[in-house]
């Protein structure tokens, strides 16, 4: 388990929602003025920076060429990602897909509704209250684009059943969710040169990566790829 470490500069984080649910533990932390979700003592977001989130949408949105294209995210996380989307009027249908009723419920009717814009009642949105995974692996509409970002990365999974989604079986059916020349957007907290050839084997074209810059550390990046 990776618990967040004390960060220099910054105010000590105050808790003020903890639930436990069917895959652990989730906490709502203001930390400043900046807000971030814990998962089972593992950071996963926060408010402070939102350009790899963005970025996770507008690349896959530069990779597409129809008309109204429809958008699967995968995690609702901060908001950020979904408020973007829905700002954006070239989307057709996007679907945000959330597991955690803790983090639903922070975006209708707690703090964290700011920042995802009220998005949530942008006629064009639905909200699939489950898992990601279990999602894709089933049968079921197809997308012009996903952009994930459920976990800390393909290496840094939040829950161990994650982890499938990075290998051959859950990039087949990311394949299979996708319609043709459709595009994969992974968020990553750092480079996966694994998870590049991952893809590749698993016959998407194009694949590349990202970089964001962030204040300390490796950059976030945005992994990408194409249905052929």
């Amino acid at each position: 388990m990776t618990v967040l470490p004390d960060r220099d500069g910054f105010d000590a984080p105050v808790t003020l929602d903890r639930r436990e649910g069917p895959y652990g533990e989730v906490a709502l932390r203001r930390r400043g003025e900046h807000y971030e979700i814990i998962a089972n003592g593992c950071f996963l977001m926060d408010t402070a920076d939102g350009r790899s989130e963005r970025l996770l949408i507008q690349a896959a949105l530069d990779e597409l060429t129809v008309r109204r294209p429809a958008v699967l995210i995968g995690g609702l996380g901060v908001g950020f990602s979904l408020a973007y989307a829905a700002a954006e009027p070239r989307w057709g249908r996007i679907a945000v897909a959330e597991r955690e009723d803790a983090i639903i419920d922070w975006h209708r009717t707690g703090p964290l509704a700011a920042f995802s814009e009220r998005a949530l009642d942008d006629p064009r949105v639905t909200v699939l209250h489950g898992d990601l995974v279990a999602y894709l692996a089933a049968e079921g509409e197809r997308f012009d684009a996903l952009c994930l970002d459920i976990d800390n990365g393909p290496d840094w999974t939040v829950t161990a059943e994650n982890s499938g989604l990075y290998g051959p079986a859950g990039l087949a059916a990311a394949q299979r969710r996708l319609n043709p020349g459709g595009v994969l957007a992974v968020w990553s907290a750092q480079p996966s040169a694994g998870f590049e050839e991952a893809l590749r084997t698993a016959g998407f074209v194009d694949v590349r990566t990202e970089e964001i810059p962030v204040l300390r550390g490796v950059p976030d990046v945005v992994h990408l790829a194409r249905r052929a």
